[in-house]
């Protein structure tokens, strides 16, 4: 199903309106000098290793554990975490384990 002009015009209008939004409303409500409720601050502490337990969760749940299928997930994610111990850097763990996934499940298994 192909959209018309106008349709698009309203779909590019609605998200940039919900881009927009997500990026300045933290600083509408919590700016002006107010102190940031305890609340948020406890998410702001929390959901980092809840995000990351539920990704680690979403991207193990569809590898299959039989014959050799689960291995290169179990790897990566093993590499990610080793890469992430030892240098402190998300996004060298984040490149490491994608590029060793796409090497592993492209070229050995």
């Amino acid at each position: 199903m192909t959209m018309t002009v106008g349709q698009s015009i309203i779909m590019i209008a609605a998200i940039i309106l919900a881009t927009v939004l997500t990026r300045f409303l933290p600083f509408i409500i919590f700016g002006g000098g107010r102190p940031i409720p305890d609340f948020v601050n406890y998410l702001g502490k929390v959901l980092p290793f809840a995000v990351t337990g539920m990704l680690v969760v979403y991207s193990l749940k569809d590898a299959p554990f039989n014959a050799w299928h689960g291995l290169p997930e179990f790897i990566c994610a093993a590499i990610t975490l080793a890469l992430h111990f030892w240098r402190r850097s998300m996004l060298i763990s984040i490149v490491g384990g994608t590029v060793a996934y796409m090497f592993l499940i492209q070229k050995i298994f």
